[in-house]
């Protein structure tokens, strides 16, 4: 009973958390665009996704191995001192990354900015994970429901006040450390051992094992992400911050997964060591069926309403890319079954195959989008994200339906 209790606590608070740190970005981008114009808002797009593409990065093998870890011979140190690598990592390779586009200094350093934000984000994860290995995932979802809500107010308020982008994320900066200080960590101790000897082989076996998972989770950062770069490359700012706004309502799709997923990670595992294929497979049809119902939902509200409502929020006229939005929907909706698969494959320790599915794709994405956009514009853009999804949607329908493990 009192398990059943805490797995309510974990799942509601995952949802509140998740959701609203999911949103965040949302709030961001219709702030910049409204107080720092279109061409700010489309350098902050590219600059955020850039972040949250080495944020995979920072959280490299991510909370599903940290959690799912087989052996159990890594201990909660090894795996902060790791994040602690991973995190300054994010920050180089950003910084490598801008001195080789030729950025100005404006723009390197909200991409600088936002990296750190990020990084914080990665750290946090990491406490998270040894929060939900000991049934405490509700306090993971209170500290991000916390920093979310807080992020949100305090970027409009500085924001509005200064209409300076550099002040207004290191204020996010600053409050997301305080908190990490006074809440994070201190419902986290209690599952460290603070005296005990870091093994650096143990740190390092991370990045050995973690290898796949987190090749994976990059490949599928970039791909998502595909479409944006080509445009850095090949279109005006104010192009980023339209594509930016049509592809905001996707994450919401990909949120859902999140949602869905994370507090049922353990029982995954649990039904597959015990052998059970047939309630697994039970259990990933009634995500994928979650997911497409909400597709569904979202593809008709996209439709009639999107473009409208979009519009009307971050203040652009937005009526010539309803089709595109809707396009955008689909898309995202079969992204997202993908997700799924690979959640559960990942979790079972299927990574090698999927390492070359990503692989497949990511090179697929990287000739279409910039084909499709240097011929297309924006529209060649929508276009090859509807492509590069379906592709790997495709590809893993027929992964699955095909192994053994699950068959």
């Amino acid at each position: 009973m009192e398990k059943d209790k805490q797995f309510k606590k974990n799942f509601i608070w995952n949802i509140l958390g998740t959701g609203f740190n999911a949103f965040n970005s949302l709030f961001f981008l219709i702030t910049v665009t409204r107080v720092n114009g279109v061409d700010n808002a489309g350098i902050f797009t590219i600059a955020f996704s850039t972040a949250c593409l080495v944020y995979v990065v920072g959280i490299y093998a991510g909370r599903i191995y940290q959690v799912t870890e087989p052996d159990k011979t890594i201990t909660n140190k090894e795996y902060i001192v790791n994040r602690i690598i991973t995190t300054i990592l994010m920050i180089v390779l950003v910084a490598i990354f801008c001195i080789i586009k030729h950025y100005t200094m404006f723009k390197t350093t909200i991409f600088l900015l936002l990296t750190i934000y990020k990084s914080l984000e990665a750290f946090s994860d990491v406490i998270f994970g040894i929060l939900q290995k000991n049934e405490q995932l509700d306090i993971a979802g209170k500290s991000l429901t916390c920093k979310s809500i807080t992020s949100v107010v305090l970027f409009v308020l500085i924001d509005i006040i200064t209409k300076n982008l550099i002040i207004t994320i290191s204020t996010l900066i600053v409050m997301n450390i305080i908190i990490m200080i006074v809440y994070d960590l201190k419902n986290t101790f209690k599952y460290i051992e603070i005296k005990q000897k870091v093994n650096m082989n143990n740190v390092f076996k991370i990045f050995k094992y973690g290898f796949f998972t987190f090749a994976i989770t990059f490949l599928g950062m970039y791909i998502l992400n595909a479409p944006k770069y080509a445009i850095d490359s090949y279109l005006e700012e104010n192009y980023q911050t339209v594509f930016g706004i049509i592809v905001m309502p996707a994450t919401v799709i990909g949120m859902v997964a999140q949602f869905l997923i994370h507090p049922y990670l353990n029982k995954i595992l649990a039904l597959y060591e015990s052998k059970n294929i047939k309630a697994l497979n039970k259990l990933t049809l009634n995500l994928v069926f979650a997911i497409v119902g909400f597709g569904i939902i979202s593809s008709m509200l996209a439709y009639f309403l999107g473009t409208q409502v979009l519009g009307l929020v971050y203040g652009i006229d937005l009526s010539e890319y309803k089709l595109q939005l809707l396009i955008i929907i689909i898309a995202a909706t079969l992204y997202t079954i993908s997700i799924i698969y690979s959640s559960i494959l990942t979790t079972i320790r299927e990574t090698h195959s999927q390492f070359i599915i990503y692989i497949i794709v990511s090179i697929f994405a990287l000739i279409v989008s910039n084909v499709c956009t240097k011929i297309g514009g924006i529209n060649g853009s929508v276009l090859s994200y509807l492509m590069i999804m379906a592709m790997q949607f495709l590809i893993y329908v027929i992964f699955v339906a095909n192994l053994k493990k699950l068959n």
